[in-house]
């Protein structure tokens, strides 16, 4: 399975079970953490178009590969990182374009796919409901008045 995404993170300090959360944290939002010898990553990139991320290179590095929606695995990061400032972000890749940390911060604040679907949803239904609304007040008037006079009626008996 190919990877949508790569960031570039440095863990220097977390323990044992930090890791085990943030991998499982990862999963659950359909990507990996994985710690790879610089070394080794440096041969695999190396005459590649991701070259540049050769200068993120140095230190304990960790990789996400995310493999579905990068914007939930970013905000999964994201909020990973907040609450645990030993892991910081390096970078990325997205779609072969380079991100700085500020960039995976900016997609980590954009509405994920499952949100923008829901928008979508109420955007398409609303006209629907204020149609089904208008056909209906004609109805509701005749019952709201039947309902009044059947009251004067029964205050005058």
């Amino acid at each position: 399975m190919a990877a949508k995404m790569a960031i570039v993170t440095e863990y220097l300090g977390l323990t044992v079970a930090q890791m085990t959360r943030l991998r499982r944290e990862i999963r659950q939002a359909s990507g990996e953490y994985q710690v790879i010898k610089n070394t080794l990553v440096r041969r695999a990139l190396k005459d590649t178009a991701y070259g540049s991320l050769d200068r993120l290179l140095q230190g304990p590095t960790g990789w996400v590969f995310g493999y579905a929606d990068p914007i939930v695995l970013s905000k999964t990061l994201l909020k990973f990182v907040e609450e645990n400032e030993k892991l910081t972000i390096k970078g990325g890749l997205f779609e072969g374009e380079f991100m700085d940390q500020a960039k995976v911060k900016i997609l980590a604040q954009m509405p994920s796919r499952p949100e923008l679907q829901s928008k979508l949803l109420a955007l398409m239904q609303a006209p629907a409901a204020q149609l089904l609304r208008l056909m209906q007040e004609p109805a509701s008037r005749t019952v709201r008045l039947l309902e009044s006079v059947r009251k004067r009626k029964e205050s005058q008996s």
